[in-house]
């Protein structure tokens, strides 16, 4: 009987034009401050994220793990939406990409006495640059043979390096770069600089896995709120309470 009942009511819904909301899984690690678990609205990509999903009726449940273990997840099909995510030919045969929502300016750090300055690939010979490892940096970059790319899993591992001289270069998006500094290590703030040549601007994205059976519904509902939002002025007030605009 119970069961009679719910299908009347959810079929009564269908033809009233009401829908449930359907529950999106994200996941991404804490990369504030677009994405984290302490930043009011988990960051600021992922205010956008969950706004864009709310005007097709969707709710966006939020689960912070180290990139690695993200992008896994979401190329295996067992959460549905990876929340920032950089477009990489390598990406794009298992990842199925949204329209982009914000942009990052990849820049290189140095220390604060260098007077290095990128200028090309070329620029970069024989230097040590720390990189996160399976972060999206551009194509050109990654197969570079000129310069040393050695890897670790997090970003303060590469600062402690750079100030230690053990790595000539490291590189973020700046904006991350100095919300990380600032929170998790301002000692190191007069310790390094930013050159003023990015190495990409990089459009962030959501993706969803190619194995992952709702991925182009996913997508298209992404696409269609955040084009909503734009036009509606909550993408716009969203960056204006972060500083963005």
């Amino acid at each position: 009987m119970k069961r009679l009942l719910s299908t009347v009511f959810s079929l009564s819904l269908a033809f009233s034009g009401i829908t449930y909301a359907e529950k999106i899984t994200a996941i991404g690690d804490d990369w504030p401050p677009f994405l984290s678990p302490d930043m009011p609205g988990q960051g600021i990509a992922l205010q956008i994220v969950r706004a864009a999903f709310k005007e097709q009726g969707h709710e966006v449940e939020m689960k912070f793990v180290p990139w690695t273990r993200s992008i896994k997840s979401v190329k295996e099909g067992k959460v549905d939406i990876l929340v920032g995510t950089w477009w990489t030919k390598k990406r794009s045969t298992f990842l199925n990409f949204s329209n982009d929502y914000l942009v990052n300016n990849i820049k290189f750090i140095k220390r604060a006495d260098d007077s290095f300055e990128y200028d090309g690939l070329e620029s970069l010979n024989k230097k040590n640059v720390g990189v996160i490892r399976d972060y999206g940096y551009s194509d050109n970059f990654k197969k570079a043979m000129n310069f040393n790319k050695p890897e670790t899993t997090r970003f303060i591992n590469n600062l402690k390096k750079l100030v230690h001289n053990r790595i000539d270069l490291t590189l973020e998006d700046e904006i991350v770069a100095r919300a990380f500094i600032k929170n998790e290590a301002p000692q190191l703030k007069d310790k390094i600089a930013f050159s003023a040549n990015p190495l990409s601007s990089n459009k962030l994205h959501i993706t969803s896995g190619l194995s992952n059976p709702k991925n182009k519904k996913i997508i298209a509902d992404f696409n269609k709120g955040l084009e909503k939002i734009k036009n509606n002025g909550v993408y716009e007030s969203i960056l204006k309470a972060n500083g963005l605009l």
